[in-house]
């Protein structure tokens, strides 16, 4: 075994122990255990369209997990590779008659191998950089957020992209930066010295809104639209300063300690919190699935159900709690790109539809396929870049052509869809719903403006 048995984390050598896998925040074997290999998930999953592979397969992922845990196989290279490929988009669960909780046997397993096989070299440096480094940490996301607004606006972008100089990059990593969104000043800043946001005017309840990291560094804008159209509708909008990374992306690269450290903090910053509001879908899975992370700890996983009990995407929010229907239109031919983590992982497909249908004048166009993954899944589209333009390029095809806008309710895919856009020619615009919405109703605000200039100027006269 390449697992070295160590004193106090020695994996124990029996199936009713799991064998091969450690002790602690092992595969749950329930979560395998109604999984019959019926083979319905196969034509929901993206690595299996691509590749065709069976172990690149949910059933197959299972069976390799389950083969662990009876001692067939070990914690190593072979194992790896599969588990890692999976997009952990949860398609296979949406499709299984038994809703075999693929994804999280996913997580658990990566919190197996890494601690098997941790990274090294260049590899575990970045990982270490980003996931601990960065990302829990505000101010020095802030940091960075000035650094990508100088970088935007000082021209040495424009320079970095004439002279060809941002082809020392990877290809991957080069496109990505030809997407990049303009940098805007934090939400988490421009709110700091209030902690909140009034709503417009009578109060009908009030909320707390998670953040997030990545999001409020490279798409303050859409945290933003997601207050305008809170406080608009009467929510007074609390943002809790001791609030952090959700730990997605780390629970998703097998690092489950940082994860699990993330999880409290934001369990705590949110413990007087009513309901808390999340407009990314990965952000808010991941929120929802905390008390999987606490499953050998009664007293936090006590403490997650309640907190994850509060936690709502923005459109089911909105859609759940009556919202004002827009009134001046917004002439534009719009599709719906189901983010994984919000119509699989939270079961929210209706609502953000209806949010758009209600804008009048958009004529709204459904997708077919509409629920099938982008590549983005979280910075799988970095780890895997080539498995990830297949699995776009897919998903290209079936956006229909004459679009004026593509709408969907997570960042990351939204950069992913924007890549696609460009690769392949066309000319949408990628937008996040609660844009649309607060579009919309800022429309209605200028509206109002001018039949008050108008009323005022009659009166003059």
């Amino acid at each position: 075994m390449l697992v070295e048995k160590v004193k106090n984390n020695e994996p124990v050598c029996s199936t009713a122990s799991l064998s091969n896998y450690f002790p602690e925040d092992h595969p749950d074997e329930n979560k395998w255990a109604d999984c019959v290999h019926c083979g319905m998930c196969l034509e929901s999953c993206p690595t299996y369209l691509e590749t065709g592979q069976e172990q690149h397969s949910p059933r197959g992922r299972v069976h390799l997990i389950k083969s662990v845990a009876e001692g067939k196989i070990e914690l190593n290279e072979e194992f790896m590779d599969p588990i890692f490929q999976c997009l952990d988009c949860r398609a296979c669960t949406t499709a299984c008659p038994a809703d075999v909780d693929v994804g999280g046997l996913i997580e658990e397993a990566r919190g197996q191998v890494r601690k098997a096989i941790p990274l090294t070299g260049v590899k575990g440096a970045v990982s270490k950089f980003f996931l601990q480094g960065l990302f829990p940490h505000k101010k020095r996301l802030n940091t960075v957020s000035g650094l990508l607004r100088f970088y935007q606006t000082s021209g040495l972008q424009k320079a970095v992209r004439k002279t060809g100089a941002i082809r020392v990059m990877p290809n991957h990593l080069a496109d990505m930066e030809s997407i990049m969104p303009r940098v805007k000043t934090s939400v988490q800043s421009k709110y700091k010295d209030v902690g909140g946001v009034p709503a417009k005017g009578e109060v009908k309840s009030r909320v707390a809104m998670l953040t997030g990291c990545i999001m409020d560094v490279m798409f303050s804008d859409i945290n933003q639209s997601t207050i305008n159209v809170l406080t608009h509708n009467g929510n007074e909008v609390a943002l809790p300063k001791n609030q952090t990374c959700c730990g997605a992306l780390h629970v998703h690269a097998g690092d489950r300690d940082t994860g699990k450290k993330l999880a409290k903090q934001n369990i705590m910053a949110f413990e007087e919190s009513e309901k808390v509001v999340v407009n990314a879908a990965g952000c808010g899975c991941a929120l929802k699935e905390y008390p999987e992370l606490f499953k050998d700890n009664p007293e936090w996983r006590a403490r997650a159900e309640s907190f994850s009990a509060k936690v709502e995407d923005i459109s089911k929010y909105l859609y759940d709690n009556g919202y004002e229907k827009p009134k001046r239109e917004l002439n534009k031919k719009i599709t719906y790109h189901d983010a994984c983590h919000l119509a699989h992982g939270q079961g929210v497909r209706h609502e953000p539809r209806q949010l758009i249908k209600d804008i009048p004048g958009v004529e709204y166009i459904e997708q077919p396929h509409a629920d099938t993954c982008c590549g983005s899944a979280g910075i799988y589209n970095i780890t895997n870049p080539k498995m990830a333009d297949s699995v776009l390029e897919r998903k290209m095809e079936n956006v229909p052509e004459d679009v004026e806008m593509i709408s969907m309710g997570n960042p990351g895919c939204m950069l992913q869809m924007a890549l696609g856009v460009q690769k392949y020619g066309r000319k949408a615009e990628i937008v996040h719903t609660v844009q649309l919405l607060d579009w919309a109703y800022q429309k209605d605000q200028e509206q109002g403006n001018l039949d008050k200039d108008k009323f005022l100027s009659a009166r003059e006269g």
